[in-house]
């Protein structure tokens, strides 16, 4: 007999809260009952689930007693101190944070990439970076494949990764742009850095704040997420991962520019790496010069793909190849991915 799950989204009205929910909705979890838990100030709120509709619930520890899964993605802060009272009440979590990534204990999982790490959660699982997701869906059948001695990447990011409130300030500029005002604001690069500069028409080479050696931390999480998600360790040395992280005048969808250098040349060629990647699970390869066909955040917004191009050879180093990446860094990068992990512990029964 199947059973029903009751499942609760953690950060339900938020951008990643409202998708996770759509997600759910077309996910074979069967659900029994969904909870659907945010702040004081957005309680009282209704969404629709299927065909009824679900109050948002404040989120208290107590709001987990019988819920079997939850779906995280209220701010880390939060994570950290509500998900251990959920698992003390019997619930497994995926947490959409960073709160649990880098703690050895908590699988970091890609489902297409290493779905076999869940198998050892002790009631988190945290879902990565959405950059570092879309990464590694693609480079993980070059893997398999030939091997990986390094991975240098530049990232592309949508304003949307930084929240809600971005993409509002994001509108707002662009309009205060085209209407000959000063742009305002307030969240970009980072809402809690001493100084702020518009998006809109601009580029901006910093996500999250600065760590000690002039790198972000989103720079950082894509070198050691990566580690962890491959080779089960965030301080491998076996693959050397490289970082510049840029957030662009994008609504929705990251692209990456994605340079490495495989470990064994004589297995790969243009022509094989495009075949490994059309049959890999979720990638969509776009790659046709002659009809100038490649992947555009435009065109991935609202779906669950990861999408390659620009596939081609170093011609100065040989085993040395580019791809260019992009991905909805809302729907693959965060909500999808979560709802494909818990589905994973459910199909498996590893929950």
């Amino acid at each position: 007999m199947t059973k029903n799950y009751t499942v609760a989204i953690l950060g339900a009205t938020g951008a990643v809260g409202t998708r996770l929910l759509s997600q759910l909705e077309q996910s074979e979890i069967p659900v029994g009952q969904i909870k659907l838990l945010a702040s004081k100030r957005s309680a009282g709120k209704q969404l629709q689930f299927h065909d009824q509709s679900v109050v948002v619930e404040e989120a208290t520890p107590a709001s987990f007693d019988g819920v079997d899964i939850v779906l995280a993605s209220a701010g880390g802060a939060v994570s950290k101190r509500l998900l251990p009272e959920a698992v003390k009440r019997g619930a497994v979590c995926v947490d959409n944070t960073s709160a649990f990534r880098m703690d050895p204990a908590v699988p970091l999982v890609v489902p297409e990439v290493n779905a076999s790490a869940l198998q050892k959660h002790q009631g988190i699982i945290a879902n990565p970076n959405c950059s570092t997701i879309q990464m590694v869906a693609a480079l993980k059948p070059i893997y398999d494949t030939a091997g990986l001695k390094q991975v240098v990447v530049s990232t592309y990011q949508a304003g949307s990764g930084a929240g809600q409130r971005a993409i509002q300030e994001l509108d707002q500029q662009a309009q205060q742009h085209l209407d000959g005002q000063t742009m305002t604001s307030e969240i970009f690069p980072v809402k809690g850095a001493a100084r702020h500069y518009p998006l809109a028409f601009n580029l901006l080479p910093q996500i999250d704040v600065f760590e000690p050696d002039g790198s972000t931390h989103e720079e950082w999480k894509m070198v050691h997420e990566t580690k962890k998600i491959l080779l089960d360790d965030m301080d491998a040395t076996a693959i050397k991962v490289n970082a510049t992280c840029v957030r662009v005048p994008v609504v929705i969808g990251h692209g990456e520019s994605v340079y490495f250098e495989v470990a064994h040349p004589e297995k790969m060629n243009p022509t094989k790496m495009k075949e490994v990647l059309q049959q890999a699970p979720g990638v969509v390869v776009q790659d046709d010069p002659a009809t100038q066909l490649y992947p555009q955040p435009i065109n991935a917004a609202g779906t669950t793909a990861t999408y390659v191009g620009r596939i081609r050879a170093d011609l100065e180093n040989q085993g040395g190849y580019n791809l260019w990446v992009v991905a909805d860094n809302l729907l693959k990068g965060a909500a999808a991915n979560t709802v494909a992990i818990a589905a994973t512990l459910v199909k498996n029964q590893w929950l």
